[in-house]
């Protein structure tokens, strides 16, 4: 190889493909942690090194050029395969200090994580936890978190996937709102209820029809995305609400509802990329979690 050939600067060549994945020179640098300044003169000095023009503005954005839809894709590769170097390199750390970030479901970020991350880092102080708190599904693979709670189970083959003991959920309401639905006993008491939903309720309406619960819309006043919110809605005596029975027995402002519906189960996985699985502090980390959620969730089982 003609190493000469090679006549760029790598953080500019990276610059350039998170600009152009992100959309913006302000998203790049949010991506990136660092300002859009330093974002715009990193790519301003890729285009005099390779001599193209890699972006034109359109009104107040950037539209990538056709040399920059040529170049995208190699430097593309580049990007993964520099991915691909930094998770080896974390995999084969010795090192138990640093930073481990976890993503988790906001309800699993607030209700019940804290406790166990304050206990993990009594034990490994040397250890820095980042939670990243989102509905959405990090990408493990390119290293937006090291370890992913889940409630969808992993398919791609770079990642390993532990399931944690199925947790039992049921419906939960103030006193205050069950006195006001006549405290009902039977399925059939609950026709006129409100229910919170989500932001899509057919398949939820389907699967509570399937249990006996017939819905329509107009018991769903209340639809979010938020787990919290959802949450918040039922604790105000708002409507009845749904969550894991271990974390919905634990709320004094709530109870099941007294009426003889089947828990649904909730699916849980413990998710790392099997590269960072040999990373002794990314091991300790997901170790630990795995044991622990174990435990947490077993007993709600026996309890549900």
């Amino acid at each position: 190889m003609d190493w000469r050939s090679i006549n760029f600067d790598w953080n500019r060549a990276r610059a350039f493909l998170v600009t152009a994945e992100e959309g913006s020179l302000s998203a790049a640098a949010k991506a990136l942690a660092t300002t859009q300044s330093t974002i715009g003169r990193q790519v301003s000095a890729l285009e005099q090194e390779l001599g193209v023009s890699l972006f034109e503005k359109v009104g107040r954005g950037l539209e990538i050029t056709p040399s920059g839809l040529a170049l995208i894709e190699h430097v593309r590769e580049m990007g993964e395969a520099a991915n691909r170097l930094s998770l080896l390199a974390t995999g084969k750390s010795t090192n138990i200090e640093g930073s481990v970030a976890i993503t988790a479901s906001e309800a699993a970020a607030v209700l019940f994580l804290p406790p166990l991350l304050k206990e993990l880092r009594e034990a490994q102080p040397g250890i820095h936890i980042e939670i990243i708190a989102s509905n959405d599904s990090s990408d493990l693979r390119r290293r937006e978190a090291d370890i992913a709670i889940r409630n969808v189970e992993p398919t791609h083959a770079e990642l390993i996937a532990r399931k944690l003991p199925s947790q039992p959920a049921s419906f939960y309401a103030t006193p205050d709102y069950l006195q006001m639905l006549g405290n009902p006993e039977r399925l059939e008491d609950l026709a006129d209820a409100h229910f919170v939903g989500f932001v899509d309720n057919a398949a939820y309406i389907e699967g509570l029809a399937q249990i006996g619960l017939k819905l329509s819309k107009a018991n769903f006043p209340y639809s979010t995305q938020s787990h919290m919110v959802h949450w918040q809605l039922a604790k105000s005596g708002a409507a009845i609400g749904v969550m894991p029975n271990y974390l919905g027995d634990q709320e004094p402002l709530v109870k099941r509802i007294p009426v003889e519906i089947p828990a649904f189960e909730v699916q849980t996985w413990l998710v790392v990329h099997r590269e960072l699985r040999t990373s002794r502090r990314i091991q300790v980390v997901y170790d630990f979690l795995a044991e622990r959620l174990s435990e947490i969730f077993s007993a709600g089982a026996s309890n549900g």
